[in-house]
């Protein structure tokens, strides 16, 4: 008869849950020193979001803004931890071979994302291997813990090997210790005279004298299961957690960006060949609660595919130039530094912005003009995509006419008078004004492949997104925020407007469906940044719904239709409901 464990479920599931904490944090521990992005979580992720459908990708967007890559990653960490790792537990204690077979499937899981990652190498496996090397021995020690000093190798359910009862039986044929009541003789297996085969435990003689008798092979019996030893299966469990987080907190800030942020510092920006024009003193509003019209680099939105920011040293970044091109064109991070250097104020959009969303931001930004470069290369007639791809192996598709008619399109290195910040793409990324981001703004870029639309797609295309993003005239209301609870009286009413690379000539308010009424526009340098605009109202006690919209500089005015991101870009008035007691 098979025993039964006397291990209880949550033990089992602890075993489990402590050895997979161990593997990911020496994973962890181990991708600080081969590259961040070999964590088998990591890539795991980045291979999530890749087969992830589209609306899946908004609703993350929508719902946790910025924080979608945290929730993604914080999510593969719970299935791994508290849906497989249990699972690798209660299969060791059945038989640790077993549960080595758990972790195994495991690891092949995270290799397989590692080794389909852009450019990887092979020393990219160490961290998954590692990891579950690390987490089969955890899991082995704790097996031996939970069940005292047996043997972990064939696990507390598993049946021992069976060992036969030596019996001695004295002289005259007196029955043995454990022989029962039934009499009867019958020739055993050794020709003596003894209990018949079919019996159970039975008295008899023996002849021969007083040597040991081998009971018949249904009469063996297994040694009692070993005790669950509940203390030190805690105790070593506590161990396990404090090691698993300590190795996993101490892969993450080794594997952080000392090396990138030294050489970053080391970056000594020239002055702009062309500096952008002077920000007019009447281009800052300057209220309470309104959108900044420089939104700072801490501030500014991120919105990408990368789950580790990519740490490029500048000193071995090259841009490549290539495909529909006379001349390719290969450019180190000093090449572009010596070129002629452009300033310019240019606000970047996301596509995913939701109407009065927050995925948008104004900077001041430094580079090199994209046409610049791709005249030295030699466009070929008929090429209309620029092809761009980011070191982690994001790609997005520009427009060539976009890019060569005047605007300031930008291989930037700097924002707001610093070295390109790491997070939003140094050493180099695109800026070009009047595009959404998912066509033109690669950060960490590397490669450019001039190309066609019907010949090549971009990332985002496939998964449902427009080949071309023009960025739609768009306002926002900043102040006062949905819900608020106003004064009655006097209250100023803010926000700002954009309509990228065509400018904002008009914003319009009204109130609970009103008359529209004009407000007060800010100064700006140019067609390529958001404006701030305000208005006064006097407000009476009870509920208010505020809309706005926004006219461009080519007259055409905002529409209503509600419109979701995808594929193109949100429309729509924002609209926002008060009270005023």
């Amino acid at each position: 008869m098979q025993r039964k464990s006397v291990v209880p479920a949550w033990a089992r599931a602890l075993l489990g849950l402590v050895a997979g904490g161990v593997a990911l944090g020496i994973a962890q521990l181990v991708a600080a020193f081969v590259g961040p992005e070999t964590s088998p979580v990591l890539a795991v992720g980045d291979a999530t979001v890749d087969l992830t459908p589209a609306p899946v990708k908004e609703f993350a967007i929508r719902t946790f803004g910025e924080s979608d890559k945290a929730v993604l990653v914080g999510g593969v960490l719970v299935v791994v931890l508290f849906g497989v790792a249990p699972l690798i537990g209660m299969l060791a204690l059945r038989r640790l071979s077993y549960g080595f077979a758990g972790l195994a499937v495991f690891g092949a899981v995270g290799l397989l994302a590692v080794l389909t990652r852009p450019e990887a190498g092979v020393l990219d496996v160490l961290p998954t291997l590692a990891g579950v090397g690390a987490g089969g021995c955890a899991l082995a020690w704790l097996v031996r813990r939970a069940t005292g000093d047996g043997d972990p190798f064939h696990g507390i359910d598993a049946r021992p090997p069976l060992q036969p009862a030596k019996v001695g039986a004295p002289a005259g044929g007196e029955a043995g210790p454990s022989s029962g009541t039934s009499s009867g003789t019958s020739t055993g297996p050794s020709g003596g005279a003894g209990s018949g085969p079919s019996s159970g435990s039975a008295s008899g003689s023996a002849s021969g004298g007083g040597g040991a008798v081998e009971r018949p092979a249904v009469m063996w019996v297994a040694g009692e299961p070993p005790a669950f030893d509940r203390r030190r299966l805690l105790a070593g469990a506590a161990g396990g957690a404090v090691a698993a987080g300590a190795a996993y907190l101490l892969g993450q800030t080794l594997g952080g960006r000392q090396m990138v942020d030294t050489a970053r510092a080391g970056v000594a920006l020239p002055g702009p060949a062309t500096p952008a024009r002077p920000i007019p003193a009447g281009a800052d509003l300057r209220i309470g609660g309104l959108s900044p019209f420089i939104t700072p680099n801490k501030d500014f939105y991120r919105v990408d595919t990368a789950l580790v920011v990519p740490q490029v040293d500048p000193g071995d970044w090259t841009l490549r130039i290539h495909g529909m091109v006379d001349r390719p064109v290969e450019i180190t991070y000093a090449d572009l530094l010596r070129m002629p250097l452009t300033e310019a104020d240019v606000t970047l959009t996301c596509v995913s912005n939701e109407v009065g969303g927050p995925l948008a931001g104004n900077a001041r930004w430094l580079g090199v003009r994209m046409a610049e470069v791709l005249r030295q290369a030699g466009l070929r007639s008929g090429a209309d995509m620029l092809l761009s791809t980011s070191a982690d192996g994001f790609t997005c598709g520009t427009p060539v006419d976009v890019v060569m008619d005047g605007r300031d399109a930008l291989f930037a290195v700097a924002m707001n008078g610093e070295v390109l910040p790491v997070d939003h793409g140094f050493p180099v990324r695109q800026v070009v004004p009047g595009l959404y981001g998912y066509v033109s703004a690669t950060k960490w870029v590397v490669d450019i492949k001039v190309t066609r639309f019907d010949r090549d797609e971009a990332y985002w295309t496939p998964r449902g997104w427009a080949a071309k993003g023009p960025i739609k005239t768009q306002s926002r209301i900043d102040v006062p925020k949905a819900a608020d609870t106003l004064k009655p009286g006097r209250n100023t009413v803010a926000g700002v407007a954009w309509a990228q690379h065509t400018g904002v000539d008009a914003v319009e308010v009204r109130f609970d469906g009103g008359q529209w009424r004009q407000a007060k526009l800010a100064e700006v340098p140019g067609p390529d940044t958001w404006r701030q605009w305000s208005i006064d109202w006097d407000a009476r006690p009870g509920e208010h719904r505020i809309e706005v919209r926004a006219t461009d500089a080519s007259g055409y005015i905002q529409t209503d239709d509600f419109a979701p991101v995808a594929p193109d870009g949100a429309t729509g008035w924002h609209t926002i409901t008060v009270n005023v007691v």
